[in-house]
């Protein structure tokens, strides 16, 4: 067995950067799957091929959403285990992650290829697009099973500390991509269809990849597939922990869907813009999503260890160093989104939609520094149910109404509408620091009691 990565002592900020470096560079080179996809479509393409791919990328991350959010906690789960001195409970906390998501992934499978017309159609994709569009999100279903095979595997290796299998085997996979697109979309002309299969075949190598280094490298905890079962109390942990992440992330994915579909509203040029505008803030949001995915196993570890106050300096470095990540990055989205959006269509008409939209972006980009941090923070410390509640209330309290509003604004601006995006952050900023301000009065009259001598 191999030893875990452990955070529980030593300096914070190296180890959380080392950590964070890794997760940031497979998120960038998990993002690539689609942003490949919709650059190639859009220099081989029309607008309507691009709406299609940008539509379809938009369902297909409301399901890699709801997997994400439940593999979570698995993450949280193992890595309070390892945190506490348990790795011979990982095995079975691994076993029934198996479990429980090949179920999951035959449902999903089940489930999206029926509802890709529906879905399309609640989008609003444009008419010229529909078809396509549909065809992208049942190719894509067809391989969600690599889509939870590839989360599970993720979420395991985060548990234990190890960011970098992951990188490699994304790396890899992503080449794939790349030259599954050329071939499949430039050479053979297929189109959507080309760029659907080439982003499932390149997600089937980045599972069988990580299964082939699981094997060779072991694990720092012993599993046989005798610990492959529904265990009633490891699997509803991790659905305890696992669902609130996955209803927030999902409901998230949703008010995005939800500005989507008014924007598809307006037309497919709005439609294309917006579409490569979300493909860029992809991109723009790596850098807190990684340290907030980060700070969820190094926070987890610590509170399993009892070690509170490291998980909150950890929290503190890791929005310091987002936030500086995030200045540079509000600077490029804001003053040069054309340039940006340049990269993935040629219609001097999309351009110009997705900068427009972009500007709004560049604000929420500082925001999320400071938002994502405090979701990995509490994800860590198993306040799952709190961060679901917050991401509701920004999602549907805040982000819809608002973008609805915007859009009915004469003249239309998507500017105005993608502003939508940081009122909401706002909102979900000053609860998160109500939350943190009681949990840390909680943990100091918590550690004054440890500390009084017992009466008899």
């Amino acid at each position: 067995m191999k030893q875990t990565g452990s955070f529980i002592e030593g300096p914070i900020l190296a180890p959380l950067l080392r950590f964070t470096l890794p997760v940031l560079l497979a998120l960038f080179l998990q993002a690539m799957y689609g942003a490949v996809d919709l650059m190639v479509v859009g220099q081989f393409g029309q607008p309507a091929d691009v709406s299609a791919v940008s539509t379809g990328s938009q369902v297909m991350h409301t399901v890699t959403s709801l997997v994400t959010g439940l593999s979570m906690g698995a993450t949280v789960l193992l890595g309070q285990k390892l945190g506490q001195g348990k790795p011979e409970e990982g095995g079975q906390v691994l076993g029934s992650a198996i479990a429980l998501f090949t179920a999951v992934a035959a449902a999903l499978t089940v489930a999206m290829l029926l509802a890709a017309s529906p879905m399309t159609r609640l989008m609003q994709a444009p008419v010229e697009a529909f078809d396509q569009t549909v065809v992208y999100v049942r190719i894509c279903s067809g391989g969600a099973v690599f889509i939870v095979a590839y989360n599970v595997l993720g979420a395991m290796f985060r548990g234990i500390g190890d960011s970098r299998t992951p990188l490699l085997t994304v790396t890899i996979a992503c080449v794939v991509n790349i030259i599954g697109d050329l071939l499949l979309v430039g050479a053979c002309g297929l189109g959507v269809a080309g760029a659907a299969l080439a982003t499932v075949l390149a997600q089937a190598v980045s599972v069988a990849l990580s299964l082939l280094f699981t094997k060779k490298r072991g694990l720092p905890f012993a599993f046989s597939l005798r610990d492959i079962r529904f265990d009633p109390h490891h699997t509803g942990r991790i659905l305890r922990l696992g669902i609130p992440i996955a209803l927030q992330d999902v409901l998230v994915s949703i008010s995005f869907l939800a500005i989507a579909a008014i924007v598809n509203s307006l037309g497919v040029i709005a439609s294309a813009g917006v579409g490569v505008a979300e493909k860029l803030c992809g991109f723009i949001m790596l850098v807190p999503s990684a340290f907030g995915q980060s700070l969820s196993a190094f926070v987890a570890q610590n509170i399993g260890a009892k070690r509170t106050d490291r998980a909150k300096k950890a929290m503190l470095y890791g929005m310091g160093a987002s936030l500086c990540c995030g200045i540079v990055l509000a600077w490029l989205s804001f003053f040069h989104g054309d340039l940006l959006s340049g990269m993935f269509a040629r219609d001097e008409l999309v351009i110009g939609a997705s900068a427009d939209y972009l500007r709004a972006y560049a604000i929420d980009t500082l925001l999320t520094s400071i938002l994502f941090c405090f979701i990995g923070y509490f994800n860590g410390r198993g306040n799952t149910s709190f961060v679901m509640a917050q991401g509701i209330v920004g999602a549907f309290l805040v982000r819809i109404p608002v973008s609805l509003f915007m859009s009915r604004m004469e003249p239309v601006s998507l500017f105005r509408v993608g502003l939508a995006t940081p009122c909401s952050t706002v909102v979900q900023i000053a609860l998160f620091l109500g939350c943190y301000a009681f949990t840390a009065a909680r943990d100091k009259r918590a550690e004054l009691a440890a500390q009084e001598p017992a009466s008899f």
